[in-house]
């Protein structure tokens, strides 16, 4: 009896991968919209908002969007990590929340991959327009490799960055993870840099890659600092072009102040997060062709309102509280007080960019098929 449960526990994961499939046969609308910005709130719940206006006094821009709903984040194992949280939100598809975290691929248990995700940078670039990722995080954290590269471990930097290296991607901009060489990058076409400064004198023709030395998640007075708002806006205006453009911005901060309970730091780093949105907002304006998108991948924290009508933190980890989704440009994504799942961001912005191909979309590793089979009979033998 029990070989016989492990054979089909074994098979019912099958099933669920494979009932995944269905879903890449999804209907592609034509293109009504140039460019799509897409701002995440790292570890960003709903009273991360409230506690910080109520702590700070201070409005949040993120409010006056015209839509405001909500986004479902579980994982396919239920509560989410970044590298699931972001999997989700870049490619239209869920995955496991493995020790691993695995990024923009569906696994077994043991790193095999069954699936590999495209993300909505690979089908920007392929209508031919611009592709960008800022973040306030090293360049090989879990949120923006889910828009740039496809590993089954969230903790392989070095692959991570050699990937980067080699993608398509316009921009990339992010804190220095120590692993990223010039040479090498410069090699692949990249211009280099590690100040905002260098930032300011691109040569827009080639491709862009940053190493800031110092902080991007707000000013600290450090002059080696490129706070994000201030990242955002150049990114824009490097991205922006005839074609369109895709550019994914992270506010890391908001998440990794949580994990330590640190108040300020986690309101420091969403004031600072709301002043990119608006950045982002004013170009939509101007702009008359740009969709903005302001949502979070998981909720950090676990802040609830005590009896006392005081905020405060009751957890060092995630949550599975569902977390702001905002939007400017559009009413085809989430309706007033709506909840919808995570995965609905990443289907919504692949159709809005107008792909030919099928987004979301997944291509098979048929060597799995072998590795699944042979770890099913090898249960049935135990």
């Amino acid at each position: 009896m029990k070989k016989f449960c492990k054979a089909l526990s074994l098979i019912l994961a099958l099933a669920v991968i494979l009932s995944c499939v269905t879903a890449a046969f999804s209907i592609v609308i034509p293109q009504d919209v140039k460019n799509i910005i897409l701002l995440i709130g790292d570890g960003m719940g709903e009273n991360h908002l409230e506690w910080t206006k109520a702590e700070t006094g201070e409005k949040l821009f993120m409010d006056s969007l015209p839509y405001k709903g909500y986004s479902k984040t579980d994982s396919l194992s239920g509560l989410t990590d970044s590298a699931a949280g972001g999997t989700a939100l870049a490619c239209g598809y869920h995955n496991f929340n493995s020790n691993l975290g695995t990024l923009s691929v569906l696994i077994n248990g043991q790193g095999a991959t069954a699936f590999t995700y495209m993300n909505v940078s690979e089908a920007a670039i392929k209508t031919g327009k611009k592709a960008g990722i800022v973040t306030s995080d090293e360049n090989s954290g879990a949120t923006p490799a889910s828009f740039s590269v496809h590993t089954y471990k969230r903790e392989l930097a070095e692959e991570i960055t050699k990937q980067q290296c080699e993608s398509e991607l316009d921009l990339i901009w992010a804190i220095d993870n120590g692993i990223s060489d010039k040479a090498e990058f410069e090699s692949k076409g990249w211009t280099y840099s590690t100040t905002e400064e260098e930032l300011r004198n691109l040569d827009k023709s080639k491709r862009s890659f940053a190493a800031i030395s110092g902080s991007i998640c707000y000013d600290t007075g450090d002059e080696k600092d490129a706070p994000l708002s201030g990242l955002t806006a150049l990114a824009i205006d490097r991205l922006d072009n005839d074609r369109g453009f895709f550019l994914m911005v992270e506010g890391a901060h908001i998440d990794k102040n949580s994990h330590s309970n640190i108040k300020e730091g986690m309101m420091k780093s969403l004031l600072e997060f709301d002043k990119a949105v608006e950045t982002a907002v004013d170009f939509a304006k101007k702009d008359g062709n740009t969709i903005v998108i302001v949502t979070a991948d998981h909720e950090t924290g676990a802040i609830t309102k005590g009896k006392n009508g005081e905020y405060g933190f009751t957890s060092g980890d995630h949550s599975r509280a569902d977390v702001p989704l905002r939007v400017f440009g559009s009413d085809g994504l989430v309706k007033d007080g709506e909840h919808i799942v995570n995965t609905e961001v990443g289907k919504f912005i692949g159709k809005k960019i107008g792909y030919d191909g099928r987004f979301p979309s997944m291509k098979f590793n048929p060597a799995f098929l072998k590795e699944l089979f042979s770890a099913i009979i090898a249960g049935i033998k135990k």
